[in-house]
């Protein structure tokens, strides 16, 4: 089971180094810019992965042997400690620890436990800890997620959880696997299921930057990509370019669709991982 565990932390590196590579991403950090961010660059996030190592091993073991909510969440203060000693205080993968380590954390529960066989991860997250999560978006500390979820009632990163991840199953896997099967290489693959989030997802990071209208300015530019024809269009690296441009000059950053970009990576390779290969 520990073998297994650290091939799974592998997989959720491996989730959060494709994000971090892949380009372009309007707005975001990738190996060429800072996107939006003026605190942080590529480097940053691979400090953060490095720093990351065996708490995504961590999480799925503590799932395994059916640990409380508290003990997870107990590892990914741990992990988070770990992401703002590495990165001396910026909050590259907070979103990405909590979506990872949960999915991991639920790959590793359904392994220990036979009824929950045939579910997704996020099903198992959302039968088995789901209350746990609606409970604790009441309960959390003023962040800038529940300060947006106060004054707009957006769910956010907590419900998501909670309600099985509907926005990774429903929009990114499915986007993410048609451009798989299209023939696309996994970078585009990654880049247009991003704009298929982009185009739906209630960012909390676009509300808290740029309010209602920052994050309808986006909703409309992906949505106005993914109806020319996305990454499947000539040419859609250019107009990718002229959005990273236009969300720049108005300090506008998808990082929650990003952060389930990486989800939905992590969720296709779950479907055919397999515990004692």
């Amino acid at each position: 089971m520990r073998v297994d565990c650290r091939r799974l932390d592998r997989l959720c590196q491996d989730a959060l180094q494709h994000e971090a590579m892949a380009w372009p991403k309007p707005g975001l950090v990738t190996p060429v810019d800072s996107g939006s961010h003026s605190d942080m660059h590529i480097g940053t996030f691979f400090a953060s992965i490095d720093a990351l190592q065996g708490s995504f091993a961590m999480l799925a073991l503590a799932g395994a042997r059916s640990q409380p909510f508290a003990v997870l969440q107990a590892i990914g203060v741990e992990a988070e400690r770990k992401m703002l000693l590495a990165t001396c205080g910026i909050n590259t993968h907070r979103g990405a620890i909590f979506n990872l380590g949960l999915l991991a954390a639920a790959a590793g529960r359904q392994e220990a436990d036979s009824t929950l066989a045939g579910l997704s991860c996020g099903a198992v997250v959302a039968r088995v800890w789901g209350a746990d999560l609606a409970s604790a978006r009441r309960d959390a500390a003023a962040s800038h997620g529940n300060l947006v979820f106060k004054r707009f009632a957006a769910g956010g990163a907590r419900m998501e959880a909670a309600t099985g991840f509907p926005t990774v199953y429903g929009i990114g896997l499915p986007a993410l696997r048609r451009l798989l099967a299209a023939g696309h290489e996994r970078e585009t693959a990654l880049i247009g299921t991003l704009l298929t989030l982009m185009e739906h997802l209630l960012d909390t990071n676009l509300l808290w930057r740029g309010g209602e209208a920052g994050l309808g300015f986006v909703r409309q530019a992906a949505a106005d990509f993914n109806r020319a024809g996305g990454v499947d269009a000539p040419g859609w690296r250019d107009r990718l370019l002229a959005l990273h441009r236009a969300f720049v000059e108005r300090n506008l950053s998808p990082g929650g669709s990003a952060d389930l970009m990486a989800a939905s990576w992590a969720a296709h390779q779950l479907e055919t991982f397999s515990f004692g290969d």
